[in-house]
């Protein structure tokens, strides 16, 4: 924060008292001060006011001249006139709206939800896989299975808000746990299942001996590893960028809970989970969702 220069007003120096007067005037407790100058102008008798204005700054203003006798009478009779309005200095506090914060260039408020802060995709990030901190207990129904979430370092993505994506599609009433069987919880700690988020290469090198061309995503030994590549752009058989986002966590985290692949059942269907879509949708209809109907 800057400085700020002070209010104090300098110290003066010592009074001249070879030209000091007595001094007659009276400030009024609660109204501005005023200091009246006579004289005798043309002969006749004079006044002169200084009052202080808005500014703080002396004025000079004209006064009357002084009234007779019957006229100060009158005046004493009348009722005070009330000081005038003097600004105040304090500022008076307004509302301002918050503005929305701007989304990064080339995103969606979906790809921000998504965990996205970026578009930018590349082959490699840096190896290096971070925990997302944090944890959530989820609905407790049936068997828990405990989630941990990783993020591959270098990666443009905001951890908890990937985490929280994840978890939402896990817990979904359409999800695997839609029977009430089974529910998902969040750790940073020890986990049956690891969902990771990694760059093409990453997920080469974790999904080996499957290959993944770093195009696709898998899930074996434990972890779903979704490829960042996907993520951005899902792939031709999706229209909707969310829908393919919340099908590859189901599809991936399917084959850790010991569900294989299946073909589509017919022209116009709704596509099973477990479908490779990420390849081909048609002649099926694409879905997100273990138990769409749910």
């Amino acid at each position: 924060m800057g400085s700020h220069a002070s209010d104090a007003p300098a110290s003066a120096g010592p009074p001249d008292r070879r030209h000091s007067r007595p001094r007659s005037r009276r400030r009024l407790l609660g109204a501005p001060a005023v200091v009246v100058v006579v004289g005798l102008v043309g002969g006749a008798l004079t006044a002169t006011a200084l009052r202080p204005g808005p500014s703080d700054a002396a004025q000079v203003v004209p006064a009357a001249s002084t009234p007779s006798a019957a006229a100060r009478s009158s005046t004493a009779a009348s009722p005070v006139s009330p000081a005038p309005d003097v600004p105040s200095e304090t500022p008076v506090a307004t509302h301002q709206p918050r503005a929305t914060p701007a989304l990064p260039p080339g995103l969606t408020q979906a790809d921000v939800d998504a965990g996205l802060l970026g578009a930018d995709v590349h082959d490699s990030a840096s190896g290096d896989l971070v925990v997302v901190p944090g944890s959530d207990p989820g609905p407790r129904d049936g068997t828990v299975h405990e989630v941990r979430v990783e993020v591959e370092d270098g990666l443009p993505v905001d951890g908890a808000a990937f985490a929280r994506f994840v978890m939402a599609t896990l817990n979904d009433p359409r999800g695997w746990g839609a029977d009430g069987s089974l529910s998902f919880a969040r750790t940073d700690g020890p986990a049956d299942i690891r969902v990771v988020l990694a760059s093409p290469d990453k997920v080469d090198e974790m999904c080996a001996p499957l290959r993944t061309a770093g195009e696709v995503s898998c899930g074996r030994a434990g972890h779903a590893t979704i490829n960042f590549k996907r993520w951005v752009r899902a792939t031709d058989e999706f229209d909707d960028l969310t829908t393919y986002r919340h099908y590859v966590v189901s599809h991936e985290v399917g084959h850790l809970l010991g569900h294989p692949h299946r073909s589509c059942p017919g022209a116009g269907q709704r596509a099973p989970v477990m479908q490779q879509q990420s390849y081909r949708v048609a002649p099926c209809v694409a879905n997100a969702w273990p138990n769409p109907d749910a």
